[in-house]
């Protein structure tokens, strides 16, 4: 990039910090939140009214299920993590369901067409295949793409959403931390503005529910369930976005990012200030999950299917990959079960239909205020399971500590993660195998330094909006269905059975295998005790015997 360009992107800079003066104080405190395009003063800690209107609305004997008859959903994100268990137990739990349309986009090769083919097999809807296979023919597969001007959609399609959605379900993002600025701006930002655009054209809608994060105001300690003044206009961040070359955005992000760790949680902030700006237009609500793990229950026990994230380290935990982690441990660490999350969108959405709400009512979807547990006790404990249930995959035997020393983490990674890796690797090529240790080795670090800034910081997140929600579905007659109170929850059996789906799901190693693994992971225990042996006797022999002779 020359001089001049360098020139042109320090005064655009310039230009963005300007903008973050001229929105508004950042005045959580007092009580200010984003409402519409103006700031509407309201007692954050004063929900009474609120909880009277909704009780004397809804009356006191109530279901969930019935507000999904006949109803037809719009789901963007299906094919995530996230969206996969949102569809399955919408179709398992609501049968009454009429059709959901699924946003997708042609992906390697493949047309929209042929995703759904493959995504409709997907292990996750096996439960339904077996029990209720024709509720699969409710799902219908459209065509588009949330980073293209209007979707991508064709007339046709356009129209068909727009004559008969009646709930909306925005869970599409990109997750990736380490993403560009300018594409994590058109999939997390601009996508959610064309949504929202769809949205308000819809004849019949009754409802939205946004997908947002937990850590969208990452440099507050205190998150209370309520849409922060931003730190930039969302608007005039949209338009150099649009305007200008992926390379410059790129260039001015670290600039533009400001007290937000990465890309991801900078463009979920400003996509809340979209949603916020529409909520006069739309009945639509925010639901923040923390970090989504493995399900608690459903669609099974322990359900995982990648490996991002925390579910890679957990994997790489059990296989004796990783002995090292930065991480204040004594931190709380915020995880929530995926399907703990389906099942608050699906309340939210009811709740939200029922009642509305000024400002726009935002749910903080955490396990910290209901059921905390510290980071190393979820060591502790996924280390305990790693050794009871191993997998036939186990490399080394497992054992991690958690460090806050930078220089002391680098050098225990480099002796304990990358050379053995190597050292893998060159045997696997005198053996004609694919080297691949090293290659894994390094892509962990880089999940593991991406997730270090949450690892290493903890926040308080208030959760009224979410309990009130929670007590009212208990309430509810068929509320057990959608439960989601993890108060009683136990994080050992939760952790076991996680432990457990990503042996079975991610590994695709079956329970048969677990009497040779657990063998296995006897044997390594026992040369991880003589090579400690061996260093202790050469250290003995070779340094302490000369300084005491």
């Amino acid at each position: 990039m020359d001089l001049p360009i360098l020139a042109q992107v320090e005064s655009i800079a310039n230009r963005f910090h300007s903008l973050k003066s001229s929105v508004g104080s950042d005045d959580a405190t007092n009580g200010t939140v984003l409402k519409g395009k103006a700031m509407v003063k309201t007692d954050l800690n004063n929900n009474e009214e609120d909880k009277v209107s909704v009780e004397e609305e809804i009356g006191e004997s109530y279901e969930i299920r019935p507000f999904y008859e006949g109803k037809n959903i719009f789901v963007t994100g299906g094919t995530g993590f996230l969206g996969k268990v949102l569809i399955e137990k919408l179709l398992r739990s609501c049968d009454g369901i009429k059709h959901i349309y699924i946003l997708l986009r042609p992906k390697r090769g493949l047309t929209s067409e042929q995703r759904y083919r493959e995504f409709v097999k997907h292990p996750a809807f096996d439960r339904l295949r077996a029990k209720a296979p024709y509720v699969l023919e409710k799902m219908i597969c459209i065509g588009g793409d949330i980073t293209m001007p209007q979707l991508g959609l064709s007339e046709m399609d356009r129209q068909l959403l727009v004559e008969n959605v009646n709930i909306v379900f925005h869970v599409a993002a990109t997750v990736r931390f380490n993403e560009g600025l300018k594409e994590a701006a058109v999939l997390n930002a601009i996508g959610t503005q064309r949504i929202l655009d769809l949205c308000v054209k819809m004849f019949h809608l009754q409802s939205v529910v946004h997908v947002s994060t937990a850590y969208s105001n990452p440099s507050r300690r205190e998150v209370d369930e309520v849409v922060y003044p931003p730190t930039m206009n969302a608007d005039s961040f949209i338009q150099c976005v649009n305007i200008l070359p992926g390379d410059v955005i790129n260039a001015l992000s670290e600039k533009l990012q400001g007290t937000h760790p990465n890309t991801y949680t900078l463009t979920k902030s400003i996509a809340e200030q979209l949603v916020s700006e529409y909520s006069s237009q739309l009945p639509i609500c925010i639901v923040r999950p923390s970090i989504v793990t493995g399900s608690l229950k459903e669609p099974y026990p322990g359900w995982v299917d990648n490996v991002y994230g925390i579910t890679g380290i957990m994997m790489e935990i059990g296989r004796g990959t990783i002995s090292s982690i930065m991480c204040d441990e004594n931190c709380v660490m915020d995880v929530i079960p995926v399907d703990i999350v389906c099942n608050t969108l699906i309340a939210a959405a009811w709740e939200n239909a029922m009642t509305m709400s000024n400002p726009i009512r935002v749910y903080n979807c955490t396990s910290g205020p209901i059921n905390p547990i510290k980071w190393y006790k979820y060591g502790e404990i996924t280390q305990k399971w790693a050794i009871k249930n191993p997998t036939k995959y186990v490399m080394l035997y497992p054992g991690f500590q958690y460090r806050t020393n930078r220089i002391i983490h680098k050098i225990v990674e480099l002796f304990l993660h990358f050379l053995p890796a190597y050292l893998f690797d060159i045997v696997m090529r005198f053996q004609g195998s694919k080297p691949i240790m090293a290659k894994i080795a390094k892509r962990f670090q880089k999940a593991a330094d991406t997730g270090e800034f949450f690892a290493m910081h903890q926040w308080d997140f208030k959760s009224d909006n979410l309990k009130r929600l929670m007590r009212k579905v208990q309430r509810a007659k068929d509320g057990e269905d959608f439960d989601f109170d993890m108060t009683n929850m136990s994080w050992d059996s939760y952790l076991e059975q996680y432990m457990l789906g990503i042996r079975k799901f991610v590994l695709k190693d079956d329970l048969d295998s677990m009497a040779k693994a657990r063998r296995k992971i006897r044997q390594l225990y026992w040369t991880r005790v003589f090579l400690l042996m061996v260093v202790l006797f050469l250290v003995y022999h070779f340094v302490l015997k000369r300084i005491f002779s």
